[in-house]
This record gives structure tokens, sequence and C-alpha cells, in this order.
């Protein structure tokens, strides 16, 4: 039988219940169209460019789940290579549960949300940390945003697929929302000012 990329998620039981709702003849033919991409291409880099955020999820050997969010600078998350990505881990909680569970479990899955544009991906792969290598952490780290790393995550991509906009509530990042405040502000200032000065043009009635 071919298998597809989309087949990490699509597993037999999965397919079983597309097909007892009606799904499965439209997926068939994706799988064997285009597909789900299993490299990194010129979409996904700049949806990862414009980021400041995603979930990274991971489960320790027994198959627990564990769902972190991971936050920084827009596009912390970096290209590293044709199908590897990498972001720098940034000192938190100190729970250490995403790199306990990936020390002996390596299958992550990276949820990716771009809330302003209502738009989606979902990475399914493998991932580990390091912790001793200066070059790679020196490419991974932002010098202008203020956090201490402690480790760079490394992850392998086996599959991703970008997601449909249904339901996707519209948010705003702080210095969007901040900027485009400020454009406002500017332009009410001009406008007062400009009626200010025609006010003090016309001539008196009195």
């Amino acid at each position: 039988m071919q298998s597809y990329p989309s087949d990490i998620a699509f597993t037999p039981s999965v397919k079983a219940i597309q097909t007892r709702n009606g799904s499965r003849a439209a997926y068939s033919k994706v799988e064997s169209g285009r597909g789900w991409q299993t490299k990194i291409t010129p979409e996904l880099v700049s949806f990862l460019s414009r980021l400041d955020m995603f979930y990274l999820g991971t489960a320790n050997a027994d198959g627990q789940p564990y769902i972190q969010y991971r936050g920084g600078p827009p596009g912390f998350l970096k290209v590293i290579d044709g199908q590897t990505l990498g972001f720098a881990d940034f000192s938190g909680n100190r729970q250490y549960i995403t790199v306990g569970n990936l020390s002996e479990n390596p299958k992550a899955f990276i949820f990716l949300m771009d809330y302003a544009r209502q738009s989606r991906v979902k990475i399914w792969g493998t991932a580990g940390f390091v912790e001793d290598d200066a070059e790679l952490l020196e490419k991974l780290t932002d010098p202008a945003y203020q956090a201490r790393v402690e480790r760079a995550i490394v992850f392998t991509i086996e599959a991703w697929d970008g997601n449909c906009s249904d339901h996707i509530h519209q948010r705003f990042a702080q210095h969007d929302v901040a900027d485009a405040i400020e454009r406002l502000q500017r332009k009410i200032s001009e406008q007062e000012l400009e009626l200010s000065n025609k006010q003090r043009s016309e001539p008196s009635t009195s």
C-alpha cells in the first residue's frame, strides 16, 4: 500500500472514522495530489517570520501528552535547513517537562497560530535539545530580546500542513495594536491642528 506524509496523523483508525463520516474520499484525493509537505517552503518561512508564539506538544515514554506555550521575538522559531527548525529555549518556571519528555520520547508536534490573519499550520516531527553547541545557540538567539537562553530545541519535520480558518477568532499582537493606536493618535493630532488653524484664519463675525 502506498504511503503518504499525512499517514503520520491519518492512522488506519483515523481513516476508518473518516470513511464512516464521509470525508475519506476528499482526503484521499488530497493525498494523491499535492498532499502534505515534508520540506520547508518559502511560504512556511514567511509564516514563521511573523509569529512571536507557538505551542509545542511532547509526550513522555508512557504517552502522556503535554502542551507548552512558547513565546519570543517575531520569527524566533528559525529555519536551520530544509527540514529542520530550531529555537532558543528560555529560562522559565524550571519544571523541565518538555526537556524530560524529549529525553525519553523524541516525537513532537508544533501548532502555529496567526490570529491576526486567521491561519494556522500544524507540524509533525521529532525534536531534541542541545546544550553544548555555542554556534547553534548564537544562531538561534536574538540579542535584543531580554531572556536567558538555557539550551536549543531542534525540530526535524516529518510532515506539515496548513489548516482552514474556520472558528479562528481574530486577535492582534500588542505591538501591532500599539502601532495602530499611534497612527490614529497622530492623525487625530494633525486634524485637530488643521481645524485649529482653519478657525484662526476665518474672519470674525462679531
